[in-house]
């Protein structure tokens, strides 16, 4: 079974009810639901269908007139700001026929009462028509990474001090927000592997990875499907907070990792980003954000040769996939019999440039090759921009950091980090900005594992926060993160005691960041010291699982905990402690997949990927996860207020 292609079809497949509806319509979705089709199919497909307008569900919202009803598309359940949408669209009284489309209510709130809800709403005269999806909106990023943009904002949480061991947290212990996620999640999962007809065993590594995995073995419709299945799966849930270098890392040589990372993202999406077109028009102009054009992007779903490319990006050293830019781009232009110079040797931006125009007067040309067009600007833009340079700088200051972290206690680290912390007026291009140093810290508190506290530790976070707080004060514009983190929007509400909160704040966090492995045997550890011949390194938490997964000796994991679904798998754990009973394992199936709860990195992918190909070959592999990381995007997660 092709499990790619079977989870492709889904992600179209998600949107029949709403392409079934969009004659004529005027169709509201929510983010996430624009993030899903941008990658499955594009909004062209709507439109293909007779939609006549389509827009984000804000209460705000206007209707065309000439709609004959509105389409709501929503990627979860009518709740919070999707329910508070809906109702500020319905309530503007131009009544017509409406229909929601969104996911199925796990706590058994089903479509007619939903209908009712919206009738409420809509007053006299109203007709309404509830659709509830049995796929979820799952946007396909490459062959072997899928996202359920819906849940974008998971994260498991931190221990606080003395918090909790891993044991004692069950679903019924988490806060109101994240169980509803657990729950969608849960349904979401139920419904994919209903699709590929599987018969999973579950594993987890890591407190919030073992209530999904216990949720999804006692979900009723789940235990149904186990008994018939056939296709067998180990699936491995993962908390990403056991690892946070390996989303703030920068490690890899990855070109799409850098695309994702230096490139501006597009407006209301968690994972694509905005390729300026100027240079395919006749403009001149040196703005960089020319907002006349629109942005192009790297979701290209429905051009092969586009994707072909973009495989390569996510899979290939960054030097393999600039010249695979190179060859796409001279065998497009020749097919086009475009007057294009061969030059072999190292690509240059420049010299791809030099190719992209060949392409600016031919309007034939530009249309049967825009997706290819559209990735090549995206290298370009991304090997001429400054934060690809300061890409290396950090690359070798996390090489050092993980000499000096072997070499010496956490105090002298943080003073290493003191005196390159400077504000706005003494910084040079190649100088680290405010929320540069929030993804060293990370990586600094993630790898070094538990602290010995203290007051050196105390005095030298204090110096720390104190540099911190100027830098982020003396911004004349707070960035876009740093107004996330603060909750200040200008300079003139940016006070010292609101940045001395958030510093505070994020403190406390990279503590408890510290001690997230503290309960961990085979994987407490993800720096190794290095030696007189070896120099310190970092070592993946999900290579370790992986690792163990693949390890042809198949010892009992330590700390990939098998999740039980039911009498019979406690019987045999039972048993197993006095008679030879094969427990499961989860290297045991021909397909392996790894969630990744709370985001994962296009480095981490590719690892996987080799990884299972080289120790375990003939095993298919897919990694499913919530969010595509960036370092930047990382940051956000765990330090601004609104995630789960």
């Amino acid at each position: 079974m092709a499990v790619p292609e079977v989870l492709r079809q889904l992600s179209r497949r998600a949107w029949e009810p709403a392409l079934a509806r969009a004659h004529r319509a005027a169709v509201l979705m929510d983010a996430p639901s624009a993030e899903a089709l941008h990658w499955a199919g594009g909004a062209g497909e709507l439109l293909a269908a007779g939609a006549l307008a389509i827009s984000a569900l804000s209460a705000e919202a206007t209707v065309p007139a000439g709609a004959a009803r509105v389409v709501f598309v929503v990627s979860g359940t009518l709740r919070g700001g999707a329910a508070a949408a809906v109702r500020g669209v319905l309530e503007q009284g131009a009544a017509r026929p409406c229909v929601l489309v969104c996911g199925d209510e796990a706590e058994g709130g089903g479509a007619k009462e939903l209908e009712e809800i919206l009738l409420r709403w809509m007053g006299e005269g109203g007709c309404a028509e509830v659709v509830l999806r049995d796929s979820p909106f799952l946007a396909p990023v490459s062959a072997e990474l899928f996202l359920l943009p819906a849940l974008a904002a998971l994260l498991p949480p931190l221990p606080g001090p003395g918090g909790p061991g891993p044991a004692e947290v069950g679903l019924g212990a988490l806060p109101a927000e994240l169980r509803a996620a657990v729950r969608a999640l849960v349904s979401d999962l139920d419904s994919l592997f209903t699709a590929l007809g599987l018969r999973e065993e579950s594993f987890a590594v890591g407190a919030l990875s073992r209530v999904v995995a216990a949720e999804l073995a006692s979900y009723a419709s789940a235990r149904n499907r186990r008994r018939t299945a056939t296709n067998k799966a180990s699936v491995i849930f993962v908390d990403r907070t056991l690892d946070l270098a390996g989303a703030v890392g920068h490690h890899g040589d990855n070109l799409a990792e850098k695309i994702l990372s230096v490139l501006p993202k597009l407006p209301g999406h968690k994972t694509d980003v905005m390729v300026n077109m100027v240079e395919l028009t006749a403009l001149k102009t040196t703005d960089e954000t020319c907002s006349i054009i629109a942005p192009g992007c790297l979701a290209q779903p429905n051009d092969p040769a586009a994707k072909t490319l973009w495989e390569s990006f996510m899979n290939l050293k960054q030097k393999e996939a600039v010249m695979e830019a190179r060859r796409h781009l001279v065998e497009a232009a020749s097919r086009e019999n475009l007057p294009i110079k061969m030059s072999m040797g190292r690509v240059t931006p420049e010299q791809l440039s030099s190719y992209i125009q060949l392409f600016r007067n031919n309007l034939k040309a530009l249309e049967n090759h825009c997706g290819l067009l559209q990735l090549v600007l995206a290298t370009v833009q991304t090997l001429k921009h400054p934060q690809t340079s300061k890409w290396d700088n950090f690359l070798a200051f996390e090489r050092l950091l993980l000499q000096t972290i072997g070499e010496s206690e956490m105090p002298s680290v943080l003073n290493q980090l003191l005196p390159m912390i400077k504000s706005y007026g003494e910084r040079t291009k190649d100088d680290y900005a405010c929320e540069d140093f929030f993804v060293l810290l990370i990586y600094i508190y993630s790898v070094v594992g538990e602290i010995k506290c203290g007051k050196e530790l105390d005095i030298a976070e204090e110096g720390v926060k104190k540099a911190l707080v100027k830098a982020i004060c003396d911004e004349p514009e707070p960035s876009p993160l740093l107004q996330k983190i603060t909750g200040c929007d200008s300079s003139l509400k940016l006070t010292s005691q609101k940045a001395t909160d958030a510093v505070d704040s994020i403190f406390r966090s990279l503590r408890d960041i510290a001690r997230v492995r503290m309960h961990m045997k085979q994987f407490h550890s993800i720096h190794n010291p290095g030696s007189n011949t070896h120099q310190a390194s970092y070592k993946p938490l999900l290579k370790q699982v992986v690792e163990e997964i693949c390890n042809p000796d198949r010892p009992d994991p330590v700390d990939i905990e098998h999740i039980s679904s039911g009498l019979t798998d406690l019987l045999k754990t039972g048993f197993s402690m006095f008679m030879k009973v094969n427990r499961p394992h989860p290297g045991d199936h021909p397909l392996l997949i790894i969630f990744m709860v709370g985001g994962v990195s296009v480095s981490e992918v590719k690892m996987v990927k080799d990884l299972v190909a080289t120790r375990k070959p003939g095993t298919q592999v897919i990694v499913l996860s919530s969010v595509l990381l960036t370092p930047h995007s990382a940051v956000e997660l765990l330090f601004a207020p609104d995630r789960l």
